[in-house]
């Protein structure tokens, strides 16, 4: 299991592209930032028809990661019951590599240490569909401090999608997330968020739109559903 730390700041979804590639030409020549490139996430999010998972605040997720060059590759990933506040998301994750376009729970369930998420995925796991998905173009850095505190900075641009009557129903997704890597054993006051935050206030200066977003991609897509579909 791993603990998912990450600090979501949300843009405008009419952003000008001008504005965007400020954002970029900052983070290119940020000292400490290292560029990872660019790559194309698909993520189908899955649900029980009454929204079970949604209910006990759980996520599942079916993700394509795409890069040049390289063969593409299936990921499935599991979020439990967290926390969100000022931007800051505190959740359980369990993330898995899987064969194809389809998921693999019995692995997931097994891997899944907290008895109750592991219990619900088991109870409900034959019942969940695709319910909507993201779909964006993700730049990506790794920042490292001057104590080695390591952060991943993701700069998302895409869409949430809702599929419904045969047709899709989108809403633009612009957002940076900063996410905390690797921290020195000794951090128990907290360095490591505060990092997150400096990061944050720097990124604020070049780009005064950015704004703490307590809302995951998950919640904008089931935001969406329920303005589609109502219920």
């Amino acid at each position: 299991m791993a603990i998912e730390r990450e600090l979501k700041l949300a843009l405008p979804g009419d952003l000008p592209a001008a504005r965007a590639d400020a954002l970029i030409v900052h983070l290119d020549r940020l000292s400490g930032a290292e560029a990872r490139g660019e790559r194309h996430l698909v993520n189908r999010y899955f649900d029980t028809p009454d929204l079970a998972l949604a209910s006990a605040k759980a996520a599942l997720r079916l993700r394509y990661v795409a890069r040049d060059g390289h063969a593409g590759q299936w990921l499935q990933t599991l979020k439990s019951v967290g926390e969100a506040r000022d931007g800051l998301h505190v959740r359980h994750e369990w993330e898995q590599a899987v064969q194809g376009e389809a998921l693999e729970l019995a692995p997931l369930i097994a891997a899944c240490d907290v008895p109750a998420t592991a219990a619900l995925l088991q109870a409900e796991g034959t019942k969940v569909v695709a319910q909507f998905e993201t779909n964006f173009m993700r730049r990506l850095w790794r920042y490292i401090a001057g104590d080695g505190t390591a952060v991943e900075i993701a700069f998302d641009r895409g869409e949430v999608a809702v599929q419904a009557n045969g047709q899709r129903h989108t809403e633009p997704l612009i957002e940076v997330e900063l996410e905390l890597l690797d921290a020195p054993d000794d951090d128990h006051e907290g360095q490591g968020e505060r990092i997150l935050q400096a990061l944050a206030q720097d990124l604020r200066a070049v780009i005064p739109e950015l704004h703490s977003d307590n809302v995951s991609k998950a919640q904008r897509g089931y935001r969406l559903r329920q303005k589609v579909l109502g219920g």
